[in-house]
């Protein structure tokens, strides 16, 4: 297994199921786009309105400048993510023997939020019982991620048959 996640040479000759490669490709596209969208690099959509529309903060109920502060925070996630999304598009494109370590790396920054969300809860001021869309979104993602992990790191039919034979 740690083979396949770590490569000795890291090329475009990618030895797991190909569905993990249709499944990696509108993750990193999806979340490329709200990376752009995050840090603010998308015009039609400012990072404001990402932390009221899709996360539920009440911005207009903080201080001025808290709401600066989690403005701010949310462009610096979206810049990490626009970075690490970058390079999910150049394993797609260029270096498909990356792909299990993609989704390994994707996977870590998705849980790892998770579980910083579980250890320090967001506190609302306004708590409606309803969960946002980016909750739903996330466990999407989530579950998404696991299952391209697995995939990637199962044998292709193609190479099993070539190792029997």
């Amino acid at each position: 297994m740690l083979s396949r996640i770590f490569p000795k040479q890291f090329d475009n000759n990618y030895r797991g199921n190909k569905l993990a490669i249709l499944l990696l490709a509108p993750i990193v596209l999806f979340k490329l786009t709200m990376g752009a969208t995050a840090a603010g690099l998308n015009p039609w959509v400012s990072t404001r309105s990402v932390a009221t529309d899709a996360d539920g903060f009440r911005l207009d109920t903080f201080g001025e400048e808290a709401a600066s502060i989690v403005v701010f925070l949310f462009a610096s996630w979206g810049l990490g993510l626009l970075v690490l999304c970058s390079l999910g598009v150049v394993v797609l494109v260029r270096y498909r023997a990356m792909i299990p370590l993609m989704y390994l790396l994707l996977s870590i920054e998705q849980f790892g939020r998770m579980a910083i969300q579980l250890a320090s809860p967001i506190v609302k001021a306004v708590e409606t019982g309803q969960h946002s869309l980016g909750f739903f979104v996330n466990w999407g993602f989530t579950a998404a991620l696991v299952i391209g992990l697995l995939l990637s790191l199962a044998a292709s039919r193609k190479n099993e048959r070539a190792s029997i034979a």
